[in-house]
C-alpha cells in the first residue's frame, strides 16, 4: 500500500490496486485490535494496580505498622517526585518513537516492584518501590492507551475509548474479589508476586505481537480519514512545541487539568478509602471487596454509555454531566450502614466512573488536536495524578485526626462538583480542529 491509499474504517468488499479490484471477504480494521490491546493494557497494568491495591492496605497496616495516610502516601510521594519529569519524558517518547515502547517499557516498571514489593520489611522499601510503579504507571497507562486510540480512530474515537477503558473498569471489578482470594490463600507476600508475575506474563506478548503505534505502521489509516497526512493533524502550520506551548497559554488546557485533578482526587480518595470505610461501618473485608466490585462493575455500563454519547453530544458538557453525577453520589456515604444505601452509592458511582480517565483525552484532542497530544496529555495527566492521590492522602490525614471519614466525604463532594463545573466551563477554540 502506497502513502497515499488508505483503508478506512469501513470495511469493502473490494480493494483497488491501480486499476484493478479484486473482489475480497471484509476484514476487521485493525484498530479495534489496538483497542484489543489497549483494553488488556488498562486492565492489568491500571485497572488491577489501581483498583486491586488497596486491598492490601489492611494488611500493610496489619503487619508492617504503616497508617492510613502512610499507605497511601507511597503513590503520592511517587507523583510528586517522578511523576512530572518520566510523564514529560513520556509525552516525547510517545510522539517521537510511538506509544509501543513506551508501554512495553512502563510493564517492567509495574511488574517487577510488584514482585519486589513481596519481601519489603519498612517503609522507606514500600515508597520506594511505590516511586518504580508510578514510572510504570505513567509510562504504560492512560498516556500511552489513550493517545494510541487517538491516533487510529477520529469518527469513532469515543466509542474506541470507551471499548478500551473497559479494560480498566473489568480490572477494577475484578481485581478486588481476586485480590482477596490470593490474600486468603496465600498471604499478602505471595500474591503480589502473583500478580507481578501475571502482569509480566500477559502484556509483554500483548506489546510485542500486538500493539503498533500508528496506522501508519500497518500501511493504514485512521478510522474516517481518507489520507495518512490527515492522521495526527494539530494546529494548522504551526510545529509541535509551538502548539504545546499555545495550548499551555489557554484558558481550556488549565480548566481541563485543575477540574479533571479535583474530580479524580475525589474518585480515588474514595476508592483507596472504600475497603477501610466499609470495615468500619460493621462490613466484612469480604463483603467491602464485593461492594467495591459492584462497583467497578457499575463503571462498565458508563465507559460504553458515555463513549457513545461523547461521539454524538459535545464532548466537554458530557464530562461534566457525568463529573457532576459522581460528586453528587457521594453523600450517600453518610447512610453506609444501610447496605441499600451502600449498593446504590455503588450503582451511581460507579456509573458516572464511566468518564473518569476515557473523556480526558477526548476533550483534550477536540480542543488542541493529536499532533501534539502525548506532550499535553502528558502535562494534563502528571498534573491530576497528584490531585489523584493527594485525595486520598488528605482523606487519610482526615481520618487520623477525627477518626470519621464523614468530613472526608463532605470535601471530596465538594471538590468533584466544582471539578465538573470548570469542565463545564471549557470552550471550544473556533479553529480547532475534528483530529
Amino acid at each position: 500500500m502506497s502513502d497515499h491509499e488508505c483503508e478506512t474504517a469501513e470495511p469493502d468488499d473490494s480493494v483497488t490496486k491501480g486499476t484493478m479490484s479484486v473482489n475480497r471477504t471484509p476484514r476487521i480494521f485493525y484498530g479495534w485490535w489496538i483497542v484489543a490491546a489497549a483494553f488488556v493494557n488498562l486492565f492489568f497494568a491500571v485497572g488491577i494496580i489501581f483498583y486491586g491495591f488497596p486491598v492490601f492496605y489492611p494488611a500493610f497496616v496489619a503487619a508492617l505498622g504503616f497508617t492510613r495516610a502512610q499507605v497511601t502516601q507511597g503513590f503520592l510521594l511517587g507523583f510528586l517526585a517522578v511523576g512530572l519529569p518520566f510523564g514529560l519524558l513520556a509525552g516525547v517518547l510517545i510522539d517521537r518513537i510511538g506509544a509501543r515502547w513506551v508501554i512495553l517499557t512502563g510493564v517492567a516498571f509495574i511488574g517487577f516492584p510488584l514482585i519486589a514489593m513481596g519481601s519489603i520489611s519498612h517503609f522507606w522499601q514500600y515508597e520506594l518501590l511505590c516511586v518504580l510503579e508510578v514510572i510504570g504507571y505513567v509510562l504504560a497507562g492512560p498516556i500511552a492507551n489513550q493517545v494510541l486510540i487517538a491516533h487510529w480512530f477520529r469518527i469513532r474515537r469515543g466509542r474506541a475509548m470507551g471499548y478500551a477503558y473497559l479494560g480498566l473498569g473489568l480490572g477494577g471489578a475484578v481485581a478486588p474479589v481476586a485480590i482477596n482470594w490470593l490474600l486468603r490463600s496465600f498471604g499478602w507476600r505471595h500474591a503480589l508476586e502473583i500478580v507481578g508475575t501475571a502482569i509480566l506474563a500477559v502484556l509483554f506478548p500483548v506489546g510485542i505481537w500486538v500493539t503498533r503505534s500508528v496506522p501508519a505502521d500497518k500501511g493504514l489509516c485512521p478510522d474516517g480519514a481518507a489520507t495518512p497526512s490527515e492522521d495526527g493533524a494539530g494546529t494548522q502550520g504551526s510545529g509541535p512545541l509551538h502548539a504545546v506551548r499555545a495550548a499551555v497559554a489557554g484558558r481550556n488546557f488549565w480548566l481541563i487539568t485543575l477540574g479533571s485533578a479535583l474530580v479524580i482526587g475525589a474518585m480515588n480518595a474514595v476508592i483507596q478509602h472504600f475497603i477501610f470505610f466499609l470495615e468500619g461501618r460493621g462490613y466484612s473485608r469480604t463483603e467491602a471487596s464485593r461492594f467495591l466490585s459492584a462497583l467497578l462493575l457499575a463503571s462498565l455500563g458508563g465507559r460504553v454509555i458515555v463513549g457513545y454519547i461523547a461521539d454524538r453530544v459535545r464532548k466537554k458538557n458530557t464530562m461534566a454531566c457525568f463529573y457532576c453525577l459522581l460528586g453528587a453520589a457521594i453523600p450517600l456515604l453518610y447512610f453506609a450502614q444501610h447496605p441499600l444505601a451502600t449498593f446504590s452509592f455503588a450503582v451511581i458511582f460507579g456509573f458516572a466512573m464511566g468518564a473518569d480517565y476515557m473523556l480526558i483525552p477526548l476533550v483534550t484532542a477536540e480542543c488542541f488536536g493529536v499532533a501534539s497530544l502525548g506532550k499535553i496529555l502528558a502535562l494534563i495527566i502528571m498534573a491530576y495524578s497528584i490531585g489523584q492521590w493527594a485525595g486520598p492522602w488528605v482523606a487519610g490525614r482526615i481520618f487520623d485526626a477525627l477518626h470519621s471519614y464523614d468530613q472526608s466525604w463532605t470535601a471530596m463532594t465538594c471538590a468533584a462538583l466544582l471539578g465538573s463545573a470548570l469542565i463545564y466551563a471549557v470552550s471550544r477554540p473556533k479553529q480547532a480542529l475534528q483530529s
